[in-house]
């Protein structure tokens, strides 16, 4: 009974305290945040979209889904929302998906990921209109482009179908490129028919139908380009606009509001007078805990009391906000924080609470009870893996975490759902698909060596052997000793083998002969030898099909020709009668005798050269007289043989097409400059080390065998061997459509002899075009291939003579197949086939490019029969079929193939190609390709990619399959195909063991076991990683079936709060989809009850690629503070996708990246619309950009003509050619270009110093027209970025003149904003040139951006928003105020247009009282940069003047510190002495010390000084009242509101006190901006103004902020 009243007054206190809870509620109402990110690009469609996702499945899956909505007629008419049109599109899409990518597809739907692809449609679309000219007709729904016409109604087209021209005639068709849709049935090489136009319209159907049926009769090409234009979104089905009224609003970003840290008051007293009307978007989930309370519980029992509760609740989240914690509360945080997730009903969602709302639950976390076994076991993890380390592994695959985000992730678990499926197909058990996805290739090798071990390696010397060498330390562990920079190491040790491969009759050859011989007198640690080989021999060689026939070796009647073989000859005579020094003294002879003739200007190395450095070399050494044994020599032939025989190695290596080169233990480099062999040693040198270090190599290992027994290979084709430079082409074979399956399936392959019934891991399949010479030459050189013998291969041939076939190239395709299907087991099928390609490339071949030449059917057909009869096969197959079997058949197959080749492999057709297991090898050199280069591509792809496979598929029991059916060539298949697919997986090689950290207390284990997608995960939960990881992960497995191990890792002893700040991850729902009307709202970040009196500033965390700004926002968001909010529930801010990032790194062959190359960008018919240049950091640029086709090349000038771009031109031309970049994603790209120096111009220097060399630089940067960030009209960036009035200023009102002032400067906030127009009115109100402000636009407000046009016409000045997207690979800053210092040093040789020459930053609280024209135009002697020392005249902040002791006072050696509000920079220096490279360095290296470069902007310059000189400015252009006396302050060109340390005195206090005119120039500022806004300046704050103008020490103003940094 005494419980009772107990209860009552439990419950009666309860309604107390929600009545006060009531009325404190009435006085602070809760305050929400609302942010939105929302695309530039306008609306696409969202059923455009679907197919979109559809085509990236498959490219039949496009064509299918656009058959299924056009027969279902009217199907939508029932559809009366936006979420209903959702709902029917996925369903009609997801009738075409399996069960595991449909929930996949749909997400990705609401994610929008397709709309960039749409955009690009829309820029052709564009360029397809503006092609012709055209009446402005916005009703053009559809239309078709042929390339000479475009047809916009049914009857012109029709007329063009009945009798589309030949291929032949036809006039060039437009471009098509990888992502288009072309029809299945189109035929390569038919004219081109593009239907730009969206499904849903009256005229895509008529379009389509005809079309269709055209390409299925195999008239045309047929190619779709989705899109709608903008004057058809009414007059379409209702679904089909569904997206397309609104711009796209985008998902996959963080959005951060962090507790700001104040020091310095500045925050803007300016009232926000009136905004836009916000709705109260969603409310919070009740079902979260809040100090112990479920509030959807309560409110399901009290409902009468909703409003008192729902006070209650906002004012426990209220009191619990908290950032800071005594120490004894965190030492345990982490442990709890990990605690609570494991214990949660759902971990994911309670780590994403948690992290995401820290500063609320802080209080409650730190008060938990914690279980000492999760902390041990946590303890225990943390010595094996650093504390607060965060990992991720998808299938296996270690992600990088920095660059992960929702469109990464979502396409990497697409990537292995699409894997799964197709594998199961091929009847794999699910096991075994599981393995596979998580096994990890092998990393691609650095390098292969070449194993050049033979006789014809001639040695000059040997380190362990030779006396010279004696006196030097045998210890190879002293290669572990520090030495300083290019210091070599001598040990006596063959621990670097230099070997030059050349032909000894060319200048090249004979001058690394000099360099070899240099470097050996002078004890160079290296072992140097040569192989010697004639290009005139090899010539011969490659001719006769890499055959020495016994012709070649009469003498030739030109003396050129036999030199090379000439001087081997001798040298080998020397090398055995007089030893290897005296033979490399013959050939340094010979090159000094060449060099000492008159002529030789001409570079001819001639015959009296060669014997006269025989005999010279010879004479002190010999008897009778040396020319009568060079007689001898030349007249008995003698070591002729040896000498071709060092020719026929060197071409079997494949050296040849190298002309010079040289080996370093193998590896290949293909300059012999004496750089190139110290870098050579450089690069080796850590992989000595290492294997010494380990015990790997030992004093008495042979180092070259050890190293070439690792990887070395012996033929070298940088096709196949790529050395990591350029990634290997792969197509899927798994993935073919019907048509594809259908050529592999009558595809028979051939087998290395008695191999038939062997499984074969390795699959060539050979494209062929036998009607070219390359093509009957490849298809033999592969027979020979399978003569010689494989084990693990086969070989299969697809046939693309389509186009080019002739009745002999049909005769002979109906030969071999005959051969390969009816006799393929037979023992001697490879000699007959290998006959049989000798006699059709000798006679029917040469007789059909003949014009003269008679070759009848009947011919072949009995030599074939003939063969046929002579190796034991029935002539009566061959009779047979040859007979009576139609051509149309084949003709019928062949384009079939052809098809197969160009719409599923993206091949061209009548091409010759070689797949193996998918790798594609193309185009073919038949002069030197090889059955050698076979066996080396059989060797790389099972050493490679194909061993992990093969361990897999053998261990599988086929337990669901018939065993009749588990043949050798169903094994083989299975090899193929899986092998194809998961080489064109987009996944790193890094992997890690997570199965060693223990889980058993600390960890989340959740999920199927069986899943298709395995996550693997070590995350600290407080971290800003794991606040992003918490809603990935939890969105893929909402979408995704997943198993995941999560390990928690967080930092054990904690001596601050770890996370000062709420965030959201935005992401798509349903909801974001009218259930009402057809509207699309958009996903947003949503925080609810945000504290009302802590200052919070709002960041962004979006993808890598992304740029965005701000474009709707009332309030300041840097200075965010909600109790000033008055009547408003919700500040609403909404960001805009400005651009994405195009990033790239430029190298050149063998040097460093070219320093300052400059690059354009554009498209075909504006090929210059933005440029930059690269840096010498990584050979490093950027470039905006939006979704379409642009063509990236070097800019006209000096660029374009020192460089070509490589791989892309032909020998001899001069004009530079584009590189085509396609962005049609939201993930950006990575760009490599490789670029070379043209002939003769090797020596020249890219950057001329403009002090030297007659101005050229002055005199390209008059004639270079820049248009660096100036957007065309609908270009990513839109609006005008550089602006000036329209209409000239009156003469009255002052009109300027003379040379342009540019000035730079930076704000973010609105009062450092409010600061800013008061600096550009000061500088105009003083300087009578005109004047061009340059803004970082990343921060400026969308006020600020709205007001700068009107003012920029109002006060006669330029202005140009610029901006820079901080590199991946440069250590990144986290505070957004040492973000913004950055900005104002790190980028200023990148961030301006090129044709800028100087520049000026000014502070934007500064105040100017000076003509800036005096600074401009000031001398500043040469040096890129110039600065104002610190003043020293205000003796009482001498304790804060740090830069006179301690490590600063001896960095400096006496140079000054300079103050960063104002400087100079000379932009033609800064770039022509890489000051950006270098600063940029410096910064890298300092900035990773939390300690360094505390003033970062000021301390980065001063500290580099030593290497990128500061001119200082004289004392009066800067003065600041912290650190200057009152005596200067009438001398002040400048002043700028330095924070003071001493007094922490607020911004706008010391403003009004310090600057007598700040007061007038800030109410002329304001009353313009409110003039423009509409917003009227209130009475009393015009007088309070007033008032302060005239009592400028009284105020003391209660309404400031504060500043999250000192400017020091």
């Amino acid at each position: 009974m005494g419980s009772r009243p107990r209860s009552r007054f439990c419950v009666v206190a309860f309604v107390l305290l929600l009545l006060v809870c009531g009325a404190w509620a009435q006085n602070r109402r809760p305050k929400n945040v609302q942010v939105a990110v929302r695309a530039k690009w306008e609306g696409t469609p969202l059923l455009l979209e679907a197919g979109e996702l559809l085509s990236k499945e498959s490219k039949h899956l496009f064509w299918e889904f656009t058959e299924v909505w056009l027969g279902s007629d009217d199907d939508d008419s029932d559809c009366n929302s936006a979420r209903d049109c959702l709902l029917k599109i996925s369903e009609h899409a997801s009738s075409l998906l399996t069960p595991s990518l449909t929930s996949l597809f749909r997400f990705s739907l609401t994610l929008r990921s397709a709309s960039p692809r749409l955009v690009l449609y829309r820029q052709l679309a564009d360029d397809s209109l503006s092609s012709f000219p055209l009446s402005d007709d916005s009703s053009l729904c559809c239309w078709v482009d042929i390339g000479s016409s475009l047809f916009f109604d049914e009857s012109d087209l029709l007329s063009w179908l009945a009798s589309p021209p030949a291929a032949e005639d036809s006039v060039q068709g437009p471009e098509l490129f990888d992502f288009d849709h072309v029809h299945l049935d189109s035929r390569a090489r038919t004219p081109v028919g593009i239907l730009y136009g969206a499904v849903g319209t009256s005229c895509f159907r008529k379009f389509h139908v005809l079309l269709s049926q055209a390409a299925t009769k195999g008239k045309i090409t047929y190619v779709v380009r989705p899109v709608l234009p903008s004057g058809c979104v009414g007059r379409t089905r209702r679904c089909g606009a569904i997206g397309a009224w609104d711009n796209v609003s985008l998902a996959g970003y963080g959005v951060e509001l962090a507790l700001k840290n104040m020091e310095y008051k500045a925050m803007d007293d300016s009232t926000i007078k009136k905004g836009v009307t916000l709705e109260d978007p969603r409310t919070e989930d009740l079902s979260q805990d809040v100090r112990g309370f479920i509030f959807s519980k309560i409110m399901d029992r009290k409902p009468e009391l909703r409003s008192e509760i729902m006070a209650f609740r906002d004012y426990l989240l209220s009191s619990t906000i908290s950032d800071t914690l005594d120490v004894w509360e965190l030492k345990d945080l982490g442990h709890q924080t990990a605690q609570r997730i494991v214990h949660a009903s759902d971990p994911l969602q309670s780590m994403q609470e948690i992290n995401q709302n820290f500063p609320s639950v802080v209080s409650s976390l730190s008060r938990m009870k914690l279980n000492e076994s999760i902390k041990d076991e946590i303890l225990s993890n943390q010595r094996m893996i650093p504390a607060g380390k965060s990992l991720l592994a998808l299938n296996g695959a270690l992600l990088n975490i920095e660059d992960m985000d929702l469109y990464m992730l979502m396409d990497l678990a697409h990537q292995d759902l699409s894997l799964a499926h197709e594998f199961s197909k091929l009847k794999i058990p699910d096991e075994a698909i599981r393995k596979l996805l998580l096994a990890s290739p092998l990393p691609e090798p650095d390098s292969y060596r070449i194993d050049f071990r033979s006789m014809h390696v001639h040695y000059l010397n040997n380190l362990e052997e030779d006396a010279i060498y004696r006196r030097w330390r045998s210890n190879i562990n002293e290669i572990l000793m520090p030495v300083f920079p290019g210091q070599l190491r001598y040990i006596r040790k063959n621990l670097f083998h230099a070997v030059y491969v050349m032909d000894p009759a060319t200048v090249c050859g004979l001058e690394s002969v000099d360099t070899i011989i240099s470097l050996y007198e002078n004890k160079f640690p290296v072992r140097f030898g040569v192989i010697l080989y004639s290009e005139n021999l090899i010539k011969k060689i490659e001719k006769n099909g890499g055959q020495i026939l016994s012709s070649d070796t009469v003498n030739d009647a030109h003396v050129k020709e036999d030199l090379s073989t000439l001087i081997i000859r001798f040298f080998l005579y020397i090398k055995e009668h007089h030893g290897i020094q005296s033979a490399f003294q013959f050939l340094g002879n010979v090159n000094r005798l060449r060099t000492e003739s008159a002529d030789h200007a001409y570079d001819d190395i001639e015959l009296q050269h060669v014997e006269g450095a025989f005999v010279e070399t010879i004479l002190p050494k010999v008897r009778s007289p040396p020319q009568d044994i060079l007689l001898r020599l030349e007249k008995e032939q003698t070591l002729k043989e040896a000498s071709e025989e060092s020719s026929l190695f060197v071409f079997k290596l494949g050296l040849a097409k190298l002309r010079c080169c040289f080996l370093m233990n193998g590896l290949v480099f293909d300059s012999v400059e004496e750089d190139s062999l110290i870098n050579a040693m450089n690069d080796e040198l850590p992989r000595i080390q290492e294997q010494v270090y380990y015990g790997q190599i030992d004093s008495g290992t042979d180092v070259l065998d050890k190293l070439l027994a690792e990887n070395a290979v012996h033929r070298y084709n940088p096709q196949i061997t790529t050395n990591g430079k350029s990634k290997p082409r792969y197509v899927s074979l798994a993935s073919s459509s019907g048509r594809g399956e259908f050529v592999l399936n009558d595809v028979t392959y051939l087998h290395p002899p008695e191999t038939s019934d062997n499984v074969k891991y390795v699959t060539h399949l050979l494209v062929v075009d036998v009607a070219t010479k390359k093509g009957i030459k490849m298809l033999h050189e592969g027979v020979r291939y399978l003569i010689e013998g494989s084990k693990a291969a086969r070989l299969g041939v697809l046939f693309s003579s389509y186009q080019n076939a002739h009745p002999h190239s049909l005769l002979f395709i109906k030969v071999f197949k005959i051969t390969a299907s009816s006799f393929s087991r037979r023992g001697n099928v490879l000699a007959f086939l290998d006959q049989l390609c000798l006699l059709y490339e000798h006679e029917s071949l040469f007789k059909i490019k003949s014009p003269t030449g008679v070759a009848t059917s009947q011919m072949f057909i009995d030599k074939v029969i003939e063969n046929a009869e002579a190796y034991g096969f029935s002539s009566k197959a061959y009779e047979s079929c040859l007979l009576e079997s139609s051509d149309e058949k084949l003709l019928e197959h062949l384009m079939k193939v052809n098809q197969f080749l160009s719409w599923d492999l993206g091949l061209e057709s009548d091409m010759n190609a070689i797949i193996t297991n998918g790798r594609v090898i193309f185009p073919v050199d038949e002069r030197t390709f090889l059955s050698h280069d076979l066996q080396l591509l059989e060797l790389v792809e099972l050493s490679q990619r194909i061993k992990h496979v093969r361990e897999i598929i053998e261990g599988v029991e086929w337990r669901t399959m018939d065993p009749d059916l588990l043949t050798s060539e169903f094994l083989s298949d299975v090899f193929m195909f899986v092998s194809s697919a998961m080489a064109t997986r987009d996944r790193g090689s890094e992997s890690a063991r997570f199965e060693i950290l223990n889980s058993q207390y600390s960890a989340v284990v959740m999920g199927n076991e069986t899943a298709t997608i395995h996550i693997d995960a070590v995350i600290d939960p407080l971290s800003p990683v794991g606040q992003k990881l918490a809603s990935l992960l939890r969105v893929l497995g909402k979408h995704v079936e997943t198993s995941m191990r999560i390990i928690l890792n967080p930092v054990s002893s904690l001596a601050d709060i770890p996370l000062k700040n709420y965030y959201r991850y935005v992401l798509p729902n349903m909801d974001d989809f009218s259930s009402t009307g057809f509207v699309v709202n958009g996903p947003r970040a949503f925080f609810a009850n945000m504290p009302l009196s802590k200052t919070l500033t709002m960041n962004l965390d979006v993808p890598e690629p992304w740029l965005v700004e701000p474009v709707i926002a009332i309030h300041d968001l840097d200075n965010i503070l909600l109790e000033n909010m008055g009547e408003s529930t919700t500040l609403q801010a909404v960001f805009e996708l400005d651009a994405l990032v195009l990033t790239g790194h430029c190298s050149e062959k063998d040097h460093e990246p070219p320093r300052g190359l400059q690059l354009i960008l554009g498209t075909k018919s504006r090929p210059h619309l933005v440029d930059t240049l690269v840096m010498a950091n990584l050979g490093y640029w950027q470039m905006k950009v939006s979704p379409g086709v642009w063509y990236l090349q070097l800019a006209p000038g000096r660029s374009s003509e020192l460089y070509i771009l490589n791989g892309d031109h032909d020998e001899g031309q001069d004009q530079f050619l584009s590189k085509r970049i396609t962005i049609d994603d939201l993930r950006g790209k990575v760009v490599h270009l490789e670029v070379v120096k043209k002939k003769g111009k090797e020596q020249e220097k890219l950057l001329v110093s403009s002090d030297g060399e007659n101005g050229v630089q002055q005199k390209e940067r008059e004639s270079w027209n820049s248009n660096f960030l100036k957007w065309a009209s609908g270009f990513i960036g839109g609006g005008e970025q550089s602006t000036k009035g329209d209409n000239k200023k009156e003469l009255g009102k002052g009109e300027r003149q003379g040379k342009s002032i540019n000035i730079f400067s930076i704000a973010s906030g609105h009062l450092y904003e409010r600061f800013l127009k008061i600096m550009i009115l000061s500088v105009l109100k003083n300087t009578k040139r005109p004047v061009k402000f340059w803004f970082i636009k990343n921060y400026l407000s969308p006020q600020f951006k709205d007001v700068i046009p009107h003012m920029a016409q109002e006060y006669d000045f330029e202005y140009e928003l610029i901006t820079y997207k901080w590199p991946s690979w440069l250590h990144k800053q986290k505070e957004k105020q040492r973000i913004i210092w950055a900005y104002k040093i790190l980028f200023l040789d990148v961030i301006f247009p090129l044709s800028l020459e100087k520049v000026i930053f000014v502070d934007a609280d500064q105040v100017v009282r000076a003509d800036m024209a005096e600074l401009y135009d000031m001398d500043i002697k040469g040096k890129p940069l110039a600065y104002t020392p610190f003043c020293d005249n205000n003796k009482e902040m001498d304790g804060y003047r740090f830069w006179r002791q301690g490590f600063w006072k001896e960095h400096l050696r006496g140079k000054p510190y300079h103050i960063s509000a104002l400087y100079v920079v000379d932009l033609v220096k800064f770039r022509e002495t890489a000051a950006g490279d270098n600063l940029r360095v410096f910064y890298e290296t300092l900035s990773k010390d939390p300690n360094s470069l505390s003033n970062l902007d000021q301390d980065l310059p001063n500290y580099a000084q030593h290497t990128v000189p500061i001119f200082s400015l004289p004392q009066e252009w800067l003065w600041c009242e912290s650190w200057c006396g009152n005596a200067s302050k009438p001398k002040a060109k400048t002043i700028d509101l330095c924070n003071n340390p001493m007094t922490k005195e607020p911004k706008l206090q010391g403003a009004r006190r310090i600057v007598s005119e700040w007061s007038g120039l800030d109410l002329e500022a304001r009353r313009f901006t409110a003039k423009i806004l509409g917003e009227d300046m209130e009475l009393n704050e015009l007088l309070a103004t007033t008032d302060k103008r005239n009592h400028p020490s009284s105020d003391v103003s209660s309404k400031q902020d504060l500043e999250s940094k000192a400017e020091l």
